[in-house]
Formats: structure tokens, sequence, C-alpha cells
């Protein structure tokens, strides 16, 4: 029976054989490695996309402010002008009480507050457009007449306004007002406006006017412009959108992305690798846990593991057929087992405590149980502890051997030595009573012969006692019966054929009741006959 015993430690593994998890299709299980793979491209795609969305969201917000800022720019620089446009015509309507001389100009106040503002000089014209008066002095013939003033640079315009006029109506004189269209947009742009743009004033040719930005060429955002009108006639005012952050911050999230691919490549490849040796490990642990299995299968000794409750954990196919259950219906079933007898319930209850607190013979024990059928069959358990992998018992693993036939032919055996013991007893015993018999016949004989020689001797007499005679008569079938007896049983122990012979019924039941007769007296039992005369 030790031979039967298993290993504990490898059944251990394959315990959980007997709840098999689903398993993915191979193609989906082989594929499974790239999944996080191409979820990172859609998410680096779909950050791409975000990203774009976002710019080109941006972008359009920023234009629109773009817009919202030239037109409310060049709203501010035309109500700048016109002020301007009011103050020359107030000059020019102060010069009606003045007579025309060099210094005219240079006790007007109006001249003086304007050349603190954006005027670079002005100048007082007759009707023949001959110099009247001119502020601030001409320019030296060694300098450059394109700037009038050192500190602006740039093109000039100019804004005039009739002084008086004529006997015919016509003016008589004209004040001109010239002033440097950067200095106007260096004095009308706020300073964040002119951080987030360049502001131009451009004319039909594209030609820059005034700008507020420096000479260097770099790189440009977006640009609006609007027509400024009014005096200035075809000038635009020009924004375009500074990029303020350098451009290499536009690429680092792409740089990022980019790197982010590369590590999410190697990360694939690496689990990838890892995969592999997983589904070959995998692919061997099933090998050798079927290759297990077929052998547990096979074996002619069931086996049975519990946890540290008594639930089963495991059972084979030859634990199954011998108590009639399938695999899932004992499984997960806690005591009472269904193979336990109804009338031993307890017994068994109290055998699975005792074998569960460590105290179950090293030899083995019989048990009872109770096929599926209802058939009753005898069987062998051992016990030993059911360890897992990392040296822990987690319960225990019984191997049962079914001695029900083992049993079955003990019974028969015992039963033949003891008809044999019954059939020697039975021949010693018709030795004896034939030799009885043989040693009796001659007694009853001889008692026969003088019991009828006395009953003769008392009937010859003169008064014969009746009394003496009746137990003398009685004496003589006695002896007679005993005698009969004698000879049956010789004619039984006698080996011979058997022979068939009419008797008559009711005497053999007379025959025997008279045998048991003592006995029925000492009982007190009283039988009444009801025989039939006329059997045959």
């Amino acid at each position: 029976m030790s031979s039967a015993m298993p290993t504990t430690r490898a059944v251990a593994s394959s315990v959980w054989r007997a709840q098999p998890a689903r398993r993915a299709p191979p193609a989906v299980r082989r594929a499974l490695w790239a999944a996080p793979l191409a979820l990172s491209v859609l998410f680096v795609l779909g950050v791409i996309i975000w990203a774009q969305r976002n710019d080109r969201d941006e972008r359009e917000e920023l234009r629109k402010t773009m817009i919202s800022d030239a037109l409310s720019l060049e709203a501010q620089l035309r109500a700048k002008l016109d002020e301007e446009t009011l103050r020359v015509n107030a000059l020019a309507a102060q010069l009606r009480n003045v007579s025309p001389a060099p210094n005219a100009l240079d006790a007007q106040p109006e001249v003086v507050a304007g050349l603190r503002r954006v005027w670079m000089s002005v100048t007082w014209l007759d009707s023949r457009n001959r110099i009247v008066a001119h502020v601030p002095d001409p320019v030296p013939a060694g300098r450059s007449g394109a700037a009038l003033r050192d500190d602006e640079p740039g093109l000039s315009m100019h804004i005039a306004a009739p002084i008086g006029a004529g006997p015919s109506g016509a003016p008589v004189g004209v004040v001109v007002a010239r002033y440097a269209p950067a200095v106007l947009l260096k004095r009308g742009v706020p300073w964040w406006l002119a951080r987030k743009y360049d502001v131009q004033l451009v004319d039909t040719l594209d030609q820059v006017i005034a700008s507020t930005g420096d000479s260097v060429p770099r790189a440009k955002g977006d640009s609006y412009r609007v027509s400024f009108g009014g005096s200035l006639g075809d000038v635009y005012l020009q924004l375009t959108q500074r990029e303020l952050n350098p451009p290499g911050l536009h690429t680092l999230p792409f740089v990022l992305i980019g790197g982010f691919l590369v590590l999410i490549v190697a990360a694939t490849a690496l689990l990838r690798r890892q995969v592999q040796q997983v589904t070959r490990a995998e692919a061997s642990w099933r090998s050798e846990a079927a290759w297990r299995g077929a052998m547990e299968d096979s074996a002619l000794v069931g086996l049975r593991a519990r946890d540290a409750e008594g639930r089963l954990l495991y059972v084979n196919r030859t634990f199954c057929d011998m108590v009639g259950y399938r695999s899932d219906e004992l499984i997960g079933r806690a005591p009472p087992m269904p193979y336990w007898p109804p009338d031993a319930i307890d017994e068994a209850a109290s055998r699975m405590r005792r074998n569960l607190a460590g105290h179950a013979p090293r030899e083995g024990y019989e048990a009872r149980w109770r096929h599926r059928d209802g058939q009753m069959l005898d069987v062998m358990v051992f016990e030993s502890p059911l360890v897992d992998a990392n040296g822990v018992q987690i319960g225990w693993m019984g191997s049962i051997v079914d001695i029900t036939a083992r049993k079955r032919l003990e019974e028969r055996e015992r039963h033949q030595t003891e008809t044999m013991a019954h059939h020697a007893r039975l021949t010693m015993l018709g030795e004896v009573a034939s030799t009885l018999a043989h040693e009796l016949n001659q007694p009853l004989m001889a008692i026969a012969s003088y019991t009828t020689g006395i009953t003769n001797s008392l009937q010859r007499s003169a008064a014969p006692d009746p009394v003496v005679l009746g137990a003398l008569e009685r004496l003589g079938q006695q002896a007679a019966q005993a005698g009969r007896i004698v000879q049956r049983i010789r004619e039984f122990l006698t080996r011979r054929e058997p022979q068939h012979e009419p008797c008559d019924l009711n005497r053999v039941i007379r025959d025997a009741v008279a045998l048991l007769q003592r006995e029925l007296q000492r009982h007190g039992v009283q039988l009444a006959f009801a025989l039939d005369p006329a059997l045959p």
C-alpha cells in the first residue's frame, strides 16, 4: 500500500487543474506584446492631432486678437492724427492776426507744443509758396535733408492748413506742419502692443514708411493690415506678430514624443522577448501538467486533495469512478461528502476532523463509502500533508485504494474455510455415528429380545400384572424405535444414489413431534394436530 502514496509536493501543483481558466486564442495571445506599442502610437497620434488642433485654434485666436488690436490701434492713431490736424488748423487761425515775419512762428505756443509732440518743423508759406517763416531753423547744407531731426530717422509727412483768404477768396498763405510717422507710432502705440507686434505703416507697394521694430530681419508670424485712410491716402497700418518663443520650443514636444516612441519601441521589444519566454515556459508547464494529469488519471489509486477545512480541491478520474460523481460535482464541495453513508455521517465527520488535525494513522485506515448508485464499497485511505511550492502546508492529500474486491475475497475464503471445517466435522460425526450405530444395534436387539421373552413369560403366568405388561410393551416399542433410528442413520451415512420411496406425511409429522415432545413440555408449548388422513 505504501507504493500507492503520491508525492504531495508534485500533486499540489496540479490541484489547480481542476479549475481551468479561459484562455485567449493563440493568435491573440501572440499579438498581445504589440498592444502597448499600438496603444502608444495611437496615444502619440492623438497628442499630435490635439497639438495641431490646439495650435490652429491658438493661431486663430491670436489672429482674432491681432485684428482687434489693429482696428483699435488704427482708431487711436487716426484720432491722434485728427487731433494734430485740429491743432494745425488752430495755428492757421491764429496766424491770420499775425503779420508775416521770419520770427512770426517763434512766439506761437501751439508751435512750441507741437514740436514737443510729433511735429518736426512748421513752415509758413505765402500765396506764392514762398517761405515766410520756418521753425526750427533751416538745416545746414552739410546735413541730410531726409532727416531734419537726428533722433527721428525715416520718411516724413505733413499737415497743411490754409491761413485766411484774400479778396478773391483764395488763401493768402498756408501753414505746413511736418511730422515723422515713426514718432507718431512710437508715441501712439502702447508698449504692450509694441511688444506683441511689429507695427508698420506701408504704402500700396509694400514700402515701409515707418515701423516700431528694429532693422534686423527675423522670423515673423502672421500679419494683418488695415487701411489708414483720411489725410494719409493709400497708407496702411500693418501689424505683424512677433515670434516671442524661440523656434526650438515648438519642436520640443515633437522631440519628446519621438523619444517617447523610441522608448516605447525598446520597451515593446523587451516585452516581446519576455512574452516569448513566458509563452515557452507556459507551454512547457502545460505539457508537464498534461503529462502529469494523464499519469494521475491513469493511476489505479484514487487521489483526493483537501484544504484545511476539508473542502475538496482536486480529485482524479480514478476517484470519480470510485464514487460515481464527476469532478465538477466534487471540487469545492464541503463536508458532509455525498459518498459518505447516510447512517455513518457522524462517524465519518469525526474521522475527518481527526485526520485534518494531523492524527491520521500513517499505516492508513479503512473506511466504508457509498457509490452514487447506492452500492457500498470498502476503501483504504492514506493521508499525507499537501505542501505548496513555498513549502507551506495548505491541506491534506489522500490516496484511496478500493479494497471491496479484496474484502469480498477474504469473506469468500473465510466462508469456504468454515464450510470445509463444517464438512470435516460432519465427516467425523458420520464416522462416529456409524460406529455408534454398529455398537448400539446389538444391545438394542438384545433388549428387544429380552423384552419379548419376559413379556411371553408373564403372559403364560396365571395372573399377569397389566402394568408390568404395559411397561414391557412400551419398552419393546422404544427399543424397536431406537433400532429403526440407528438403521436410518446407517442408511444416511452410507454413500449411495438417492432412492425415492413413498412415505406417510402424517406419520412423519407425528414422529418429529414425538422427538421434540420433551422440549415442548419444558417450554410449556401445546400442539394441536389438524392432519388430513387422505394425504397420499
